[in-house]
């Protein structure tokens, strides 16, 4: 049977990107991701919530994320979800982020839009310690 685990996320950075290597040195850059959701109530009060996503980048895509991305940047993301397990004071905890396939800048004019695909972007994941 097929499986798929796409996500696709437009939104606003955090905070800025931070870089750093794994023990193996390869190098993943890591920043958060806000997407809000604006409805009308049934009385007609404006709502919105905000959702938070942590991403990660790895290679060439984590450099262009350093470089280029910054707190408030307006950013399309496409990648997949990862979840790691781990042990806390005894209680099984877990932590869920987006691994970051490709990634198109949205708040830059249209000729100055750099894209990177996912072709482009096919370092392999490797687990965070």
């Amino acid at each position: 049977m097929p499986a798929l685990n796409r996500v696709q996320l437009i939104g606003y950075l955090g905070r800025e990107p931070e870089t750093r290597f794994t023990p193996t040195g390869k190098k993943v850059t890591q920043f958060t991701l806000g997407v809000t959701e604006r409805w009308r109530s049934e009385s007609g009060e404006l709502k919105e919530n905000t959702e938070w996503f942590n991403i990660e980048a790895w290679g060439r895509l984590g450099e262009i994320c350093q470089e280029y991305l910054h707190k408030g940047s307006l950013v399309y993301i496409e990648g997949r979800l990862r979840t790691d397990r781990y042990e806390e004071q005894g209680e099984t905890r877990y932590f869920t982020r987006v691994v970051a396939l490709g990634l198109q800048m949205l708040d830059r004019k249209p000729t100055e839009e750099p894209v990177v695909s996912i072709e482009e972007n096919q370092a392999p994941y490797e687990a965070s310690s």
